[in-house]
């Protein structure tokens, strides 16, 4: 009998990330920091919740993670919101979103 089994190991890494998000943009992309949290800018309009999803799929895709490792934790109706990412450190993620940047 060849039973398959699904082995979850727990995640070693598990970060929170503070993002200002500014829908209505013309190019998804990561603008910077805005204090202590990552402005990012969003094509997708701030209702009905299409900048969330817009956001997670944004996301999932600049750090190279599974889109549902991405979980909005708060903000769900403002523009700041706190972001747990589940296998990635809140450092790493940091790196990987600003890489490019410099201020």
């Amino acid at each position: 009998m060849n039973r398959a089994r699904e082995i979850v190991l727990p995640s070693k890494a598990r970060g929170t990330l503070r993002v200002h998000v500014v829908p209505n943009a013309k190019i998804d992309k990561v603008v910077g920091e805005h204090g202590d949290a990552i402005k990012i800018k969003l094509r997708a309009p701030a209702s009905e919740g299409k900048a969330n999803a817009a956001l997670r799929r944004f996301l999932a895709k600049e750090l190279n993670v599974a889109q549902h490792a991405i979980v909005l934790e708060r903000g769900q109706r403002s523009r700041d919101k706190v972001i747990r990412i589940d296998g990635l450190s809140e450092e790493e993620a940091r790196i990987r979103l600003l890489r490019d940047k410099q201020d």
